[in-house]
């Protein structure tokens, strides 16, 4: 009699994976005339159409600061792995467009990214490989048309 022995369930990322912070923010009202604020109320923001005289900010807005910060980040983790020394001052302006089309809305993000002192083709290599590794790259490819160009 041959006995079948079931695999082993595979080892799911979840099951590998630590949690190392988790944002909390309660919004109201939406993008027009709402507000947003933090649970530790760092951030307490109203909320404005984009391109409109509204006295708040936009999720365009705060999505191009948090994105082009946690790729600043990426940068400074993977620079010293590939023996590159981040400039104190590296920037980034970043472009973020609220598009529409027949199909609905979309985003469209551009980067402009300022590496002092360090080559042009070695900023390039850096801010590839930051794009590898930044959670917001990782969460938005294929979804959102991106680009970078060294400035």
């Amino acid at each position: 009699m041959n006995t079948v022995t079931a695999p082993e369930p595979a080892k799911s990322a979840e099951a590998t994976t630590k949690r190392l912070y988790t944002a909390k923010a309660h919004t109201t009202g939406g993008r027009d005339g709402g507000s947003a604020r933090t649970s530790d109320g760092r951030l307490d923001v109203k909320l404005s159409l984009p391109g409109t005289p509204g006295l708040g900010t936009n999720p365009e807005q705060l999505f191009a600061a948090g994105w082009s910060a946690c790729f600043i980040g990426a940068m400074k983790s993977a620079g010293p792995k590939m023996n590159i020394k981040v400039p104190n001052d590296v920037a980034i302006d970043s472009e973020v467009d609220l598009n529409y089309s027949g199909e609905g809305y979309s985003l469209g993000v551009r980067f402009n990214i300022s590496l002092p002192g360090l080559d042009h083709e070695v900023a390039e290599r850096l801010a590839e490989a930051a794009h590898e590794a930044c959670p917001y790259s990782k969460a938005t490819r294929g979804n959102i048309d991106f680009s970078f160009k060294i400035v």
